[in-house]
């Protein structure tokens, strides 16, 4: 494969598309909704219009509106239905050519879609994710020539950490010191990996990020090897993620086929090999030590640091790890430049993010937008507030290692900075949006659970700490708990933070610390020497003593 080659499957498949284009939803939200039987039946009507030379029905990946789904599209019109049912597509069909249709529309205008700026979700939900030509047909692969041909390894190095791009799986550590480290590191064997073992509750932005768009991945690892070194790559995904598994190894094969991944891409001597390992569903293997083992065909348990995968990784090879996210920015910054991407975002948070909007919110789904934007206007703005006009109550971002945000914090940015002086982190992206209904010892008490099921149970404090502050949980919500009870688990936090092995003991007590700060109050209104007494009880001890005086 060479340049001239690429341009001429890009033409080819940019002339071969029809005068008008309905595209359907076969996200895994969609499916779930009989996303797939809806494109077959709008296919159908096609062929009994007789409009198949006009017409083209495309499945794509998630378009973000999951609350409507199933979605489809007609282009170049901007027409987007909601909700669509089988028994619809023949009146979506008649509508191209001025017929009735009563299915509901999607304002495209509106806040959820106009305040977005997609970068990682560039072309989701637009092109087909199963078709390599079509993302070679929107400037697909050009980012990894420009690299092979045009750049050297540093060069690539300098443009990441220039952009000011960081690791979107939740630290936010530098992306182009990280690809320095390892660049550095001597070594005649390098690994790449994407981490794509998106465990948060309510969390889907890299499984639809693989599903929609999944040569995006692949050309950003491979450009992530060629400036580190490495010759192999691997992509650790949820085994709970059957159909992201499908259309990446559909992606893997296809790039195969046309010499874009493997031996000497675009006639250079750069080699690169990419194959998928399935995790088994725990969630503690997306730490990468944890991860690292799991790949290597061992017990996926974390282990101490130093030394770090970027000196000691995979089978004690330099290893460099990035999430699906990560991986998303990779080629919009090498077409784009290191100075477009750097503009975007905050002083110390580069670029976008994307969230997965779930839990008491009217518009759930998944967005991307500007580091910088504050809580207030993704929940409110974009997500549309709580359903049946409640009041949301707080928000949980960061997932079991996060803490809830009440209301009135929304005013808060959002970047890695200003949700850490809050009590929180970024994390992945999860955003859980609860009601004035929500009993936030309730949700502290579902996250810890959380964390000690999945607990590796290597180390003491999080084995034993996290059971303990069920316990403890589980006495306060009965009533039974105490003051005492509170310290002890104030106390039991902290040691647990301060003495777990890795990232998921370190973090799990977060959610229940950010309740006990910010909604004290609902953790002394269960506990037993805060209750009043009760007034039926009351009165007859008074009715006793009025009795036993009169005696």
């Amino acid at each position: 494969m060479d340049l001239f080659e690429l341009l001429e499957i890009a033409e080819k498949e940019r002339k071969s598309q029809k005068e008008i284009r309905i595209t359907c939803c076969v996200g895994t939200g969609c499916l779930s909704l009989d996303g797939q039987a809806l494109k077959i039946a709008l296919q159908q009507a096609v062929t009994a219009a007789n409009l198949q030379d006009k017409i083209s029905v495309v499945g794509v990946g998630c378009r973000g509106l999951c609350s409507e789904g199933p979605l489809v599209q007609i282009e170049p019109k901007d027409i987007l239905y909601g909700k669509v049912k089988l028994e619809d597509a023949p009146a979506i069909i008649a509508s191209v050519n001025g017929g009735q249709c009563n299915v509901k529309k999607i304002d495209t205008s509106h806040p959820f879609f106009s305040r977005q700026l997609q970068i990682a979700l560039e072309n989701s939900g637009k092109i087909d994710p199963e078709s390599i030509e079509e993302y070679i047909s929107v400037e697909g692969y050009l980012a990894l020539y420009r690299v092979l041909h045009e750049m050297q390894p540093v060069d690539v190095i300098n443009t990441m950490t220039k952009s000011g791009l960081r690791g979107r799986g939740g630290a936010g550590f530098p992306t182009g010191l990280k690809w320095s480290l390892v660049s550095k590191a001597t070594s005649d064997k390098k690994y790449v990996v994407c981490n794509a073992d998106e465990g948060d509750p309510g969390a889907f932005m890299d499984r639809s990020i693989l599903e929609s768009n999944p040569h995006k991945i692949l050309e950003g690892m491979a450009i992530a090897a060629y400036a580190v070194g490495a010759q192999q790559g691997f992509i650790y995904v949820r085994g709970e993620y059957p159909l992201a598994v499908s259309r990446l190894t559909n992606a893997i094969k296809q790039s195969r086929k046309l010499g874009l991944t493997g031996s000497q891409i675009f006639e250079s001597h750069f080699d690169f090999r990419i194959d998928i390992r399935i995790g088994a569903g725990a969630f503690v293997c997306g730490e990468e030590t944890a991860l690292m083992a799991s790949v290597e065909g061992r017990r996926g348990n974390p282990r101490t640091r130093p030394p770090f995968p970027a000196e000691s990784g995979l089978w004690g090879y330099p290893t460099l790890i990035n999430n699906v996210e990560t991986y998303a920015n990779v080629t919009a910054i090498i077409k784009n430049g290191a100075d477009w991407f750097n503009k975007i975002g905050t002083e110390k948070s580069k670029g976008t993010k994307v969230f997965a909007l779930a839990g008491n919110i009217v518009n759930t789904g998944l967005i991307e937008v500007p580091m910088g934007m504050s809580i207030g206007e993704i929940i409110n703005d974009i997500g549309g507030g709580a359903p049946g006009g409640a009041k949301v109550k707080a928000v949980q971002t960061g997932g079991p290692s996060g803490g809830c945000i009440p209301s009135d914090m929304f005013d808060t940015k959002v970047d890695y900075e200003s949700l850490m002086q809050v009590g929180s982190i970024m994390g992945s992206g999860g955003m859980i949006v609860m009601d004035e209904t929500a009993n936030m010892v309730n949700i502290a008490k579902f996250f810890i659970d959380f964390c000690m099921d999945e607990s590796c149970g290597k180390c003491v404090p999080c084995r034993a700490g996290t059971k303990q502050i069920s316990k403890i949980l589980d006495k306060i919500s009965e009533g039974n708990g105490t003051q005492e009870d509170m310290q002890n688990l104030e106390d039991l936090c902290q040691v647990i933070k301060e003495s777990s092995l890795c990232g998921l003991g370190q973090s799990a007590p977060n959610p229940v610390l950010s309740t006990i700060r910010r909604f004290n109050n609902e953790y002394q209104n269960l506990l037993k020497d805060n209750k009043k007494d009760d007034p039926k009880e009351t009165k007859e001890a008074v009715k006793e003593t009025k009795t036993k005086t009169k005696k």
